[in-house]
This record gives structure tokens, sequence and C-alpha cells, in this order.
């Protein structure tokens, strides 16, 4: 099979397209067919890698994970021995997050893992929405967002725009920070208010809120601060500037508080079975840029890196 195989630290100029063994499914895995996937924020992260200090775990002298790609949508073409939940020609999508390996023609993962059927009607492209999302509901659930008023910043990213749509759905009063071309796009996800960064200091607004989540990691907690009610609750998906948010996080925990919430990732199976529901209600929807083909996949970390993305970034995976 093709994959995008990067078999040392560098940026999108070390990415090959490869011809590389199929896997064979286990028991209890499933094969699938990839027919579109994403790359984002977290797989340019794990190219490079960022924060350098991560290549501890990743890697001293070259990635452990060659094949990145977390995000994914296809059709099961082989089941293991045991597997009884899912059959050959099912169309599913999920997270790969433990072995990554979503820029390629194939994919193993484990049956009772982070994959769910595509419900009826949803595209293999329309599908490939669960990593924003993931990174959305965990800040979200990690700040305890049910009602209140949030402020989501970056609010036009893959993370962004998932968190708008789950924070409407936790019966939460969204405002939404995004710049002018990206104004519209936040109003027809839900948001209650949209503010123009370029033309309004958001942190000049005469309001608090119960929850400020930082969807892109550009702002911080001291910067936002002020917009908090007593009580309230900074998320962010990033470490911040000399990592400050994992030692806020330290310090407001030993405080006795949770005034700043770090969300690692975690509990991605019940995250795709809600989008599975969500997709299959309406209730949500992928906000999709550009899409680029495997062969030029570099040119897709590229565009990633420029920081100027609108939502998800597609590979189609299929001729």
């Amino acid at each position: 099979m093709k994959a995008a195989v990067s078999a040392s630290w560098g940026g999108p100029e070390v990415i090959q397209i490869k011809e590389v063994p199929t896997p064979e499914p286990g028991p209890n895995q499933l094969l699938i067919k990839i027919h579109a996937a994403t790359v984002s924020r977290t797989d340019d992260g794990m190219l490079r890698p960022i924060p350098k200090f991560a290549r501890l775990f990743m890697g001293l002298r070259r990635p452990r994970l060659q094949i990145l790609g977390m995000d994914f949508a296809g059709e099961v073409v082989k089941t293991g021995a045991a597997v009884t939940r899912f059959n050959s020609g099912d169309r599913v999508f999920g997270l790969s997050t433990r072995r990554y390996g979503a820029h390629a023609e194939y994919l193993c993962v484990e049956a009772d893992s982070s994959v769910a059927r595509i419900p009826d009607g949803v595209a293999f492209d329309q599908a490939v929405v669960c990593e924003g999302a993931w990174y959305a509901n965990n800040n979200l659930r990690q700040m305890e967002v049910n009602g209140g008023k949030i402020l989501v910043y970056g609010a036009s990213g893959a993370v962004g725009t998932s968190a708008v749509q789950l924070a409407c759905h936790r019966g939460a009063e969204v405002t939404a920070v995004v710049e002018t071309r990206h104004v519209e796009l936040a109003r027809s996800l839900g948001a209650h208010r949209v503010i123009d960064y370029t033309q309004e200091d958001f942190t000049a607004l005469d309001e608090r809120f119960d929850y400020i989540l930082d969807a892109v990691g550009k702002t911080s907690y001291f910067r936002c601060r002020r917009l908090l009610k007593s009580g309230g609750r900074f998320g962010t998906t990033e470490g911040g500037p000399w990592m400050q948010n994992f030692w806020l996080v330290l310090w407001f925990r030993l405080r006795g508080t949770r005034r700043v919430v770090l969300a690692l990732p975690a509990g991605s199976q019940a995250l795709v079975e809600l989008m599975a529901e969500r997709l299959a209600q309406g209730e949500f929807r992928g906000v999709f840029d550009k899409r680029y083909r495997l062969d030029d996949i570099a040119d897709a970390y590229r565009y990633v890196a420029s920081a100027q993305k609108t939502g998800i970034v597609r590979l189609d995976l299929l001729a």
C-alpha cells in the first residue's frame, strides 16, 4: 500500500510517499481501506516535533510513529476472527489515537476502539470530523460547561468550530472571537455573538464569562482573566509561552481551584459515538478547508503550518 512516511524529524520535506506492507488485522481488529483523512496541527507538531523535548517520548533519533494521521473514514475490508461488532463492507470513521497511521491506503484498528459506523447519508469526506471535536469536547468536559456563558477564542479552526457547536448543544451562550472573514461562519455554527478581533479588542468587553476557551493557543490566561467570573475557568489547547499553562494548572490545583484547565487527550471512544449521533441527527457539521491527495501531503502540511486554515484540511486517499 502507499503511505506517507516520515523516517526522520523535520518539516514537510522529510515526508516520502512509499510502498509499505499492507497490515494484517489481528483477532480483534479491523482492516480499513481509507477514503478520507485529515492533516492537523497535531500531525504538524508530531512531524517536527513541537515542543522539541517531546522527542524524549516520541523517539530521540527518529520518530517511533512514522506514518501519522489520526482522523479517518473508510470501509472495512477485513475483520479479525473475534470481531462481532463490524462486518466487511461497513462504512466507518473514528480516531487512531495510539498508532496513528491514517495517512496511508489501509489502517488496522481495534474493533472495540474509537471507531463507529458512518450514519446513512453522510459521505466519507464529511465524516472526518473527530479530531477537532475530541480536543474541544475534552476541554468542555474538564471546564464542566453545562449552560452558562462561554467565549471561544479562535472559533474558526478545527477545534474552535467544534467547540462552538458542542457548547451550544450543552446549552451554553456562546461568544465567538474570529477575524473578519470568519464572522458569518461563526454565526452559522450557532454562536450567539461574534466578535471580529481585527475591529474590536475582546479583552475590553464589559461583561464576564463562566468559561473562556482558547482554541488556537494564541491568547493567555493573564490576558483574559479579567473577563472571568468568580469561579470561572480558562481552558486552552496549548502549553503557551514557556509552557506557562502547565504551571498555571499546577499552581491553581495547589490552591484548591481549577481556574486554568489544560485538557489532555482522553476518552476518544465515547466521543466518536457522540459524533455519530450528532451527524445522524444533523446537529453537527464539519467545516472543511482545502483538500489534498496523498501524493501532495507535504503541501497540506505547509498549509496547516501557515496557521491560515479554516476548520479541517482533508486528505483524499482514493484514486
